[in-house]
């Protein structure tokens, strides 16, 4: 039985009170697992699930464990992939860390550096960073790591996705040998095994098993589609719900998009690498608010998107594998809740298509449909779908 308060846990009063302030009281699975091998300073590995609650399963730890820093030495590194989950862990953690005082900075790419180096030399003793801007930062001098007493690889699954491990591990080799690792993944084989093996000491494996997506957590809708009316498509789905999230392969694609689905009277805004911070940072918010019904979105820039309540998430272009499928498509079945998922196929894409069902254990047809078709205005309640074709 997991513990059911986070002081069994062995959290200090006034980190349970800066959790209760917030309404938190009862630790997600992750965190009960976790937590108790992280406060002794174990390394600790655990396999779970954006959305599993594991930012608070090893920033209550840091939190506990680490000192104050002297300017451009934090005691404390945290590693993820993208800048706005540096962003979103950064303000997690800020709240936890003002019950001791303690200072976090995120250092992320597409920023002013300059503004970043002067916070960095302030105070920061715990920092939140992207791998690419803080080895810019190494390079530089203004930040040091030879006093970090805890590191964290947030993600790594989605690091190794991205190409980053390389730079991970040039940093990890920057770090004390006698610092405690803490590693978060939805995946713990191929790369990220090679980083548990080579960078961390007898770490206590934990798994959260409950929180993977699987196919059966959704529903799933493949459309046959025409080029000339593809868009309009897209456009009667995202009208049939309250927040759609639409994913396509490329910036240029995504900028595309978005500026058909407002020709088409959609309130849509892309969301990229390429985008000015300020502009992603306003879409995912207003997105997250319920402000912005469509958000178009590239696979590496969605790794930042942690909303719940998505009604569908439609696949304009179709991802490359399976693997990109459920990554993309969990974001509607999250937080326990279920939801639509909508691939729309062209003549050309009708085979790769069927592959991809194959490797998800699916076999369903593809329904040829125009952007009149009243069964776009309600894709869960289609009959059952032998007959919808």
């Amino acid at each position: 039985m997991s513990p059911n308060t986070f002081a069994a846990l062995g959290v200090s009063d006034d980190i349970v009170g800066a959790l209760a302030d917030r309404g938190i009281t009862e630790p997600f699975a992750v965190q009960a697992l976790t937590i108790p091998d992280a406060l002794t300073g174990r390394d600790v590995c655990g396999k779970a699930k954006t959305g599993s609650g594991k930012t608070l399963a090893f920033g209550i730890p840091i939190v506990e464990r680490v000192g104050i820093a002297e300017p451009g030495a934090p005691r404390a590194l945290v590693l993820v992939p993208t800048r706005e989950l540096a962003v979103q862990v950064a303000a997690e953690l800020e709240v936890l860390a003002v019950a001791r005082d303690r200072a976090v900075q995120a250092v992320y790419g597409g920023t002013d550096m300059d503004k970043q180096i002067r916070n960095l030399q302030k105070r920061a003793d715990v920092v939140v960073a992207t791998p690419g801007r803080l080895i810019d930062l190494v390079d530089r001098k203004e930040i040091r790591l030879d006093a970090v007493e805890v590191v964290v690889l947030d993600e790594a699954d989605r690091m190794a996705d991205m190409g980053f491990l390389p730079q991970v591990e040039w940093l990890l080799r920057k770090v004390p040998a006698g610092r405690q690792a803490m590693l978060f993944s939805a995946t713990l084989d191929g790369e990220v095994d090679h980083v548990i093996r080579v960078h961390m000491n007898d770490p206590a494996r934990h798994e959260v098993e409950s929180d993977s997506v699987t196919v059966d957590d959704m529903q799933h809708r493949f459309l046959s589609v025409h080029q000339m009316d593809k868009v309009k498509v897209a456009a009667a789905i995202a009208n049939s719900t309250e927040r759609c999230l639409i994913f396509v392969r490329t910036k240029r694609g995504a900028d595309r998009l978005a500026e058909q689905l407002e020709r088409e009277g959609v309130d849509a805004m892309p969301i990229h690498g390429d985008l000015r911070q300020s502009a992603r940072e306003k879409a995912l918010k207003d997105f997250t608010a319920g402000k912005l019904r469509v958000l178009v979105a590239t696979d590496v820039a969605a790794r930042g998107i942690h909303v719940d309540e998505i009604g569908i998430v439609v696949h304009f272009d179709p991802p490359e594998d399976h693997k990109t499928y459920l990554h993309r498509s969990g974001r509607t079945a999250r937080a326990g809740t279920s939801g639509v998922v909508a691939t729309l196929v062209l003549w050309d894409q009708e085979n790769e298509v069927r592959m991809l069902q194959k490797r998800l254990g699916l076999q369903l047809p593809l329904v040829e449909i125009f952007s009149n078709d009243a069964r776009l205005e309600n894709l869960a309640d289609w009959p059952d779908e032998e007959d919808a074709a």
